[in-house]
């Protein structure tokens, strides 16, 4: 480094850090003057003065650059900096996307560098973007729990989907809670809470959230919060205090920010490849214990995840006796197709409740149905969009009136693709033996087999039928029955109900044989 100087005589020159060094030295060690130092050296006696106060040499601007160029868009600029502390933080302007909208709506013809030099003065003098001042908090504090969403990519029946990573994390042990879900639907959120709860065998008094819509219905000044009416109901169930985080403030919950990427670094890479998210979130489970011998840093003590739980747990509140059932229930009319619509996918009913509205409770995992207080349909919920999800049994007795719509059926068509091939013969052996309708119809009655029998016994009648040459309907279902019962022995049946043939006859006794006896003894 140097800094410029201008010597007696009109020269101009520069001294630099060696120069620097020698001017000091000969005035401190060997008591040089300041005018025999300027001439030994070639340097004006300014420039000696300020080397010997301590001036160390480096370049200095005798004033303040001046750029033209910006002065028509500086106020432009002031104004989209200003305007950008309202909006969310990954959404704001980019130096470089300032440059651009000059150029092509002001029509600014300076450098881009001019640019980004006077948005890095001006932000720090209006503050935007500038490190916040922060106070170093003391994470021993008991029964407090941080909550937060992440996502995460998988391979889940050989395709590779995205999936939400719900994370529970204990400020005081920070033993971990992960478990995957298809959205953040308000059902998975309280669901979630259910198996972290669960998970940690209590429930922590104090639960820290962002402003998640699935909690709060509005958000009102500083801390206050309207929140939705179910997670209101979820939490007087467990009786725990939710505190809500300043809007944009997710530094205020960052041990469980943390978690999310740690998680999804450590728990998911490589990418893991599982059937169903049953499957994934046993994983989950297995690696957040596997923490538990972790020591985490940034503690006074250098205990272990287990050991600061297990001092933590004694904090916890207890479980209620009954778990809190995380569903979504909703009101639905039966169509002509036997189905009821839910969140754009479509879930089959038995055919007596077409047209008839019915309660649809929405889980996590399966999809209830009622009529009244009768469970009447159970179904695994489904995620694809405009899907059908459709019982076969539903359907049998409507295409036992309608057998021409067999072949073109859609929950026929479905099941046909995993039922076995004894059952594609047996179908093609009856139509042969009765006609397509009376052939189908009696196909049909063989396939409501399954109402009340395993599926093992159905397949295994099927292939004795066909090994038997039995090709109607109701002579299958007495052979299944008498399968099924073979060391049951049937029902003695009331004699006016068997063939006359076999009816047991009882003959009238002769009473007057006896009054015959009765004279003779006399």
């Amino acid at each position: 480094m140097a800094y410029r100087k201008k010597a007696e005589g009109g020269r101009s020159g520069v001294i630099s850090m060696d120069q620097y060094e020698f001017i000091r030295t000969a005035h401190r060690q060997y008591g040089k003057g300041i005018r025999q130092i300027a001439r030994e050296f070639g340097h004006s006696r300014k420039t000696v003065r300020k080397a010997l106060a301590g001036m160390a040499p480096e370049y200095r601007m005798s004033e303040k650059r001046k750029s033209p160029v910006m002065g028509p868009v500086r106020e432009v600029v002031d104004r989209i900096l200003i305007d950008d502390r309202q909006q969310p933080k990954k959404q704001r302007h980019t130096a470089k996307r300032i440059y651009d909208r000059l150029v092509e709506e002001y029509g600014f013809q300076g450098a881009e560098s001019t640019v980004r030099h006077y948005i890095r003065k001006r932000r720090a003098e209006l503050g935007v973007e500038t490190t916040e001042a922060m106070v170093p908090l003391c994470p021993e504090v008991y029964g407090e729990a941080e909550v937060d969403w992440g996502e995460a990519v998988v391979k889940m029946g050989g395709e590779a989907r995205k999936v939400k990573l719900f994370c529970m994390r204990p400020r005081f042990s920070g033993k971990p809670f992960v478990r995957a879900y298809p959205n953040e639907a308000q059902e998975m959120f309280l669901d979630a809470h259910v198996h972290a709860f669960a998970f940690y065998g209590g429930v922590f008094p104090v639960i820290v959230y962002d402003n998640l819509k699935t909690a709060v219905a509005k958000v009102l000044k500083g801390k206050q919060r309207v929140e939705q009416n179910q997670f209101k109901l979820f939490r007087a169930h467990y009786t725990f205090q939710a505190v809500f985080c300043n809007a944009a403030r997710g530094n205020e919950k960052g041990g469980v920010e943390g978690q999310v990427k740690y998680a999804r670094r450590n728990f998911l890479v490589p990418i893991p490849e599982v059937a169903d998210f049953e499957e994934l979130n046993k994983m989950l489970l297995t690696a957040c214990e596997q923490q538990n011998e972790r020591v985490l840093g940034g503690r006074e003590d250098r205990r272990t995840i287990a050991a600061r739980f297990e001092e933590e747990a004694a904090h916890l509140l207890k479980l209620p006796a009954a778990a809190y059932v995380a569903q979504k229930l909703v009101s639905a009319k039966v169509d002509k197709y036997q189905t009821v619509r839910v969140e754009g996918v479509r879930y089959s009913v038995p055919r007596e409740f077409t047209g008839r509205r019915v309660e649809v409770a929405v889980g996590c995992e399966k999809v209830g149905i009622a009529w009244g207080k009768a469970k009447i349909a159970e179904h695994q919920r489904c995620f694809k969009a405009r899907a059908w999800v459709l019982e076969p049994q539903h359907y049998l007795d409507t295409l036992y009136e309608k057998v021409t719509a067999f072949e073109r059926a859609k929950p026929i068509r479905e099941w046909r693709k995993t039922w076995p091939e004894s059952h594609e013969r047996m179908l093609s052996l009856m139509r042969h033996h009765h006609g397509e309708r009376n052939g189908g119809r009696a196909f049909l009655e063989v396939l409501m087999l399954y109402r009340k029998h395993s599926r093992a016994d159905v397949e295994a009648v099927v292939e004795t039928a066909l090994e038997q040459q039995i090709f109607d309907g109701a002579s299958i279902r007495c052979l299944l029955e008498g399968l099924v019962d073979d060391e049951t022995p049937p029902p003695r049946l009331a004699n006016e109900h068997l063939p006359e043939q076999c009816r047991t006859r009882h003959e009238a006794p002769n009473l007057s044989r006896y009054d015959a006896l009765v004279e003779a003894a006399s």
